[in-house]
């Protein structure tokens, strides 16, 4: 190892030795450890070189910079940031994972779980490019906002760890920085990414440190003209405005001494990209900005703040409507500064900013300026953050979507318990980002895209791969549509048992096709699903024209065409019937009303879970049910049932070392049960299923029925050989007719499958 790490420190170039190096670094971050971190720079180092042995010209990763040298330059802008052991290895190691030269199991293998995770999510972060134009004749203002701002949501939608967004930030600085001789094309490319991507991000994540340099770096090769024209114009007038600010800040710090204040006083550059940002925004040439020339004042507390303000402008005349408090209203990232320009020695503008130590660091270092470290853990690695969970709950909550809330007026309303895990990302074909709700469907996806791609949908692959119509969309997904030019909707989209639609978006857009259509056809389609409904539930219609009131409907037609336009479900109006239906054979008198047709009529006898201890649990029917006293599980454990001969069944907890004794013994008195919050009342219909006999059919049922936590009681099944038929009878238990509709639909869209309705036996 000794001869290795000699090797090492001649090949480091203008790194320098590897010890002067990693001090420089400590100097820096002090907690990090230093073999942790030597030890990831020889791995990387060292497997690079192996794979540069036995490559050949034509591979592409010669081409790119050196994984080793990239993952220095990595450390060294982290380490600014008081980051941790964990976060410095990964940064190191990162590029090699990228490129192929390391493996995400060697770096679990020898560096942990903890580097291996931060690894990996910058690794799912790489995965997902932007994909615009290249043209380098395209302007550097973004084009289509929307899409941006879903991709940066995007990428922070997969990340688990705040950390992660902070290693890519530091590589795709590397990056910018390191594309200085490339090619035109390649330096467009990466500075738009930046641009539009990673100098938003550190902006949300307020690191000014890095957004600044992201910004000016990307501007560069963006509008390289107007670059050179701002900076040429800087340049010529430095000297001066040097001097002149030297001056303001020896005056200034004159008059705070007198008051009794300490401060810390310098001259602010400006950046250029801020410069032309503000030329454009305000429509005025080079010669008309009034913070060219700028200064910072760090103070030790926010009275203090306020009182440099104060002195500011009794020395100098303040200029209107220049004046910002962002420490009363601090920005959305948390920034927090008073602004203020005023008209200085000679009539010259000058912008100054005020503010405590403590904002600057929050100012530059961003959501790294919050983590507090405890001491090292007994292994000398930095634990986790303090404060990191709640950190990571604010920047979540930043990733508004300006473009879904409408009025910016009601912005605070739309965001209020807004989550981005509540959101799922997915890409069209072309590499546009669609940003949707958690459990949206390939089909509501369609309708986010476009109204007419929803209505003429038949179809979805997602990544490659055809999929069904209630497969719910993961972030990362990439959605191909299917559409026909003759399609339309389909009834049975608004079906919410069947989950092919579960965004109010998608089910608004389908019903208000239906709305549109023929009159007399949703009539008869109304009619037609209602028939169908109280069939397969088994229940009488005799009642329905009582049904009316309930939705202030004075004919049956009426109730039809809403039924058949989408705006009442078919399951809502057969319970109201079955309720209607049981209170007249009782002799009830039941009110109308909102609150009238609730609870669903029981469809047949009813059973009652025990209860444990102010515990549901489900699965041991009507037997009697105690805790096992050798493990007294609680409700967060995983636990199973043991029958016995006097006492019931005994709950113990999974991992119970007297259960697997009495497994070993009475293996066939063990039943599983769990715990649940269930109704007070299960009701146990009588199913038929009629379908043409296929393997598996029975598999298909009961699968179906676990999925929706319904309890078989009986199953009986038979099979006609002449015609390929199969008929199934099951007793099944269910919470009402909500469930059991739900039940019923499911087992219909399985293939062979012709009918599955409900038997009502006792009438």
């Amino acid at each position: 190892m000794v001869k290795a790490r000699e090797q090492l420190t001649d090949k480091l170039e203008d790194f320098g030795d590897l010890e002067e190096w990693f001090l420089r670094l400590n100097q820096l971050s002090p907690s990090l450890d230093h073999d942790s971190i030597i030890a990831a720079c020889e791995t990387s180092y060292f497997t690079e070189k192996a794979a540069e042995k036995a490559a050949t010209s034509d591979d592409a990763w010669a081409l790119s910079p050196s994984c080793f040298r990239t993952g220095l330059e990595m450390a060294e802008i982290l380490a600014e940031f008081q980051l941790d052991t964990e976060t410095i290895q990964a940064a190191i190691l990162y590029r090699g994972l990228r490129e192929g030269k390391l493996k995400l199991s060697q770096i679990r293998e020898q560096f942990g779980d903890a580097v291996a995770t931060l690894s990996d999510g910058v690794l799912k972060m790489a995965a997902i490019s932007i994909r615009t134009s290249t043209a380098p004749t395209d302007k550097a203002v973004v084009s289509n906002q929307k899409q941006v701002e879903n991709l940066r949501s995007m990428l922070l939608s997969l990340v688990d760890d705040v950390r992660v967004a902070l290693i890519k930030l530091a590589e795709r600085t590397c990056m910018i920085r390191a594309v200085k001789n490339r090619d035109r094309d390649r330096q467009y490319r990466v500075a738009k990414e930046v641009f539009e991507v990673y100098a938003p991000l550190a902006h949300r994540l307020g690191i000014g440190q890095l957004k600044w340099e992201l910004e000016d770096l990307a501007f560069r090769y963006l509008e390289p003209v107007t670059y050179k024209n701002i900076a040429h114009l800087l340049d010529e007038k430095r000297l001066a405005r040097e001097s002149y600010i030297n001056d303001v800040v020896d005056s200034l710090a004159n008059s705070l001494e007198t008051s009794g204040i300490t401060a810390d006083i310098s001259g602010r550059a400006k950046h250029i990209y801020s410069i032309w940002r503000k030329m454009q925004r305000k429509k005025i040439g080079f010669s008309q900005l009034n913070d060219i020339r700028a200064v910072r004042v760090l103070t030790g507390s926010v009275r203090e703040c306020y009182e440099v303000l104060g002195i500011v402008h009794r020395l100098w005349n303040h200029i209107p409507n220049e004046f910002d408090d962002y420490i009363a209203t601090p920005k959305e990232n948390g920034y927090r500064s008073l602004h203020t320009a005023v008209v200085g020695p000679e009539g010259q503008v000058i912008e100054i900013q005020i503010r405590t130590q403590q904002m600057h660091e929050e100012a530059e270092y961003g959501v790294c300026a919050h983590w507090t470290y405890k001491e090292t853990n007994r292994k000398g690695v930095a634990p986790r953050p303090v404060d990191f969970d709640s950190k990571t709950a604010w920047l979540r909550q930043a990733l508004e979507l300006h473009d879904e809330v409408g009025d910016p007026n009601n912005l605070q309303d739309e965001l209020h318990g807004y989550d981005s895990e509540s959101r799922v990302y997915a890409f069209t074909p072309d590499g546009h980002v669609i940003s949707v709700p958690l459990h949206a469907t390939a089909l509501d996806f369609a309708y986010y895209v476009h109204t007419e791609v929803g209505h003429s949908y038949r179809g979805a692959k997602v990544n490659g791969r055809i999929v069904t119509l209630s497969y719910q969309l993961k972030t990362g997904d990439m959605v191909e549509v299917l559409t026909r030019k003759d399609g339309h909707p389909k009834r049975d989209w608004l079906n919410e048992n069947l989950g092919y639609l579960n965004t109010a978006r998608a089910r608004s857009k389908v019903r208000q096709w239906f709305s549109a259509q023929n009159h007399e056809q949703n009539i008869l389609d109304g009619r037609l699903m209602l028939e169908r409904e109280f069939r397969r539930l088994a229940v009488s219609p005799k009642r329905l024209k009582e049904t009316l009131h309930e939705y202030q409907l004075t004919q049956l037609d009426e109730l039809y065409a809403e039924v058949g336009r989408g705006n009442i479900p078919t399951t809502q109006i057969v319970r109201a019937t079955q309720l209607l239906y049981n209170a007249a054979s009782r002799n009830l008198e039941l009110p109308f009303g909102s609150s009238s047709i609730k609870v669903p009529a029981s469809p047949a006898t009813t059973t009652t879970p025990q209860s444990l201890s102010g515990i549901q649990v489900r699965g041991v029917g009507n037997l009697m049910t105690h805790i096992a006293e050798c493990c007294t599980p609680s409700q967060e454990d995983g636990i199973i049932g043991y029958i016995t001969k006097a006492r019931g069944v005994t709950i113990h907890r999974q991992d119970c070392g007297n259960l697997v004794r009495l497994d070993e013994v009475n293996p066939d008195r063990i039943i599983e049960v769990s715990w649940g919050q269930v109704p007070e009342k299960l009701f146990v219909s009588n199913i038929m299923i009629s379908a043409y006999d296929r393997s598996g059919l029975l598999r298909d049922v009961t699968a179906i029925l676990a999925e929706q936590s319904v309890n078989i009681i009986a199953v009986s099944t038979s099979s006609e050989k002449s015609n390929h038929t199969a008929s199934m009878e099951l007793a099944v238990e269910t919470s009402g007719f909500q469930q059991l509709g739900a039940v019923l639909s499911k087992i219909n869209q399985l293939p062979n499958v012709v009918e599955a309705r409900r038997i009502a036996k006792n009438g």
